[in-house]
């Protein structure tokens, strides 16, 4: 298996990542799809969408086996949470 290398620093991945997804993906992908993942190629600007973050990288990587990969959650502001979650009760 071959591993892929990154091109571009952290902050440039990123920042081309979010800049697709806001100029060209979201319109495409948002209703109907919240909670959903998509991937996006940095490079191509080519994206798959799926319910979770290996299906859409998987679909991605068959058409574009040396893609840049940047992932967003439809929805959300970030694509997992960490740590705990406070539960709210009714009152």
């Amino acid at each position: 298996m071959t591993v892929r290398q990154p091109r571009y620093s952290k902050e440039e991945f990123a920042r081309r990542g979010d800049e697709i997804y806001e100029s060209q993906v979201r319109a495409q992908v948002e209703e109907g799809n919240r909670g959903k993942i998509v991937a996006i190629d940095i490079e191509t600007r080519a994206f798959e969408v799926a319910d979770e973050l290996l299906a859409a990288s998987k679909h991605l990587s068959a058409r574009l086996p040396d893609a840049q990969t940047w992932f967003v959650r439809i929805g959300h502001p970030a694509v997992d949470h960490f740590g705990a979650r406070s539960l709210r009760t009714a009152r």
